[in-house]
């Protein structure tokens, strides 16, 4: 699934390369460029800017942070595609810049669904080209009947993945056991639409109907707190809340409710992937 977006990536980059990157201007979107498709800023319908990312039959669409980060929080508010969005996929995730086979990338996808269907938020890690992580989830609400706040946050201990402040993942940085953990070179927030109906809805059972098109996911209100080992920012300091955030009791209640109430697949639970084997070490280690 990563390497398909990454050829996805590769079939655009003359494009890219060829056209002018636009700038993005005005809030929330100050930090943030538009790199190809049919992608916009807009005034949504409560009256704030927002930048709208369509897929058709013609081209996908994209934009990309102008700054890269090195240990970050980030906050992004998203209205997924409604109706019948089988075979779609809109995705939000960060990314180092180099070769493919030693990336690092920590990413939330949102497959889509036949209508009345529930979509499902696959959240996926790779460490110098280590991937295969992947947990999936379903939500208790409809995040294409309005805005809802999906956060990534990477420090040097964890990896969380919170969804309208409430944590819905953690990955431990377990590299002295021998787990791969990106922790040494910056990345760079994306968010693309794209298809995938080989893959997305039911395995790629169901594809996506054209006739439905387009299909526009909505981004605003982004936020993105970089804190390198360098950085002075007071929100970075240790006791700031996220930077050097442990997984306390709330917290953990959380993730336990999470685990049972909306939980549909976990990598280190997959029967179907370890029949030569044991799962990675870190299973057993969360």
């Amino acid at each position: 699934m990563g390497q398909a977006r990454a050829q996805l990536l590769a079939s655009l980059a003359a494009i890219y390369l060829i056209l002018a990157i636009t700038p993005v201007t005005g809030n929330p979107t100050d930090d943030l460029e538009i790199m190809w498709g049919n992608a916009k800023v807009v005034t949504d319908s409560s009256g704030q800017q927002a930048i709208a990312l369509t897929l058709d039959r013609s081209t996908s669409s994209a934009f990309r942070s102008k700054k890269t980060c090195q240990f970050c929080r980030i906050d992004i508010e998203i209205k997924l595609v409604p109706g019948d969005s089988a075979g779609t996929v809109t995705t939000f995730y960060v990314i180092t810049e180099g070769a493919w086979q030693f990336h690092d990338e920590i990413d939330i996808e949102f497959l889509g669904n036949s209508t009345g269907q529930p979509y499902t938020m696959h959240t996926n890690m790779y460490a110098r080209g280590q991937g295969g992580r992947e947990k999936q989830y379903k939500f208790d609400f409809d995040p294409t009947q309005d805005y809802h706040k999906y956060t990534i946050i990477w420090n040097k201990d964890w990896i969380l993945f919170l969804v309208d402040d409430k944590l819905y993942r953690q990955i431990k940085n377990n590299q002295i056991y021998g787990a791969p953990y990106p922790y040494y070179y910056p990345m760079r927030v994306y968010a693309t639409i794209w298809n995938a109906d080989d893959w997305a809805t039911q395995g790629g059972r169901v594809k996506t109907d054209w006739s439905q098109a387009p299909f526009t996911a909505y981004f605003r209100n982004y936020r993105a707190i970089s804190c390198s080992p360098f950085n002075n920012n007071p929100l970075c300091l240790p006791g700031s809340g996220w930077f050097d955030q442990q997984l306390d009791a709330s917290r953990q209640q959380q993730l336990a409710q999470v685990n049972s109430n909306n939980e549909i697949y976990d990598y280190c639970k997959d029967p179907k992937r370890y029949k030569n084997g044991p799962p990675p070490r870190e299973c057993g280690l969360q």
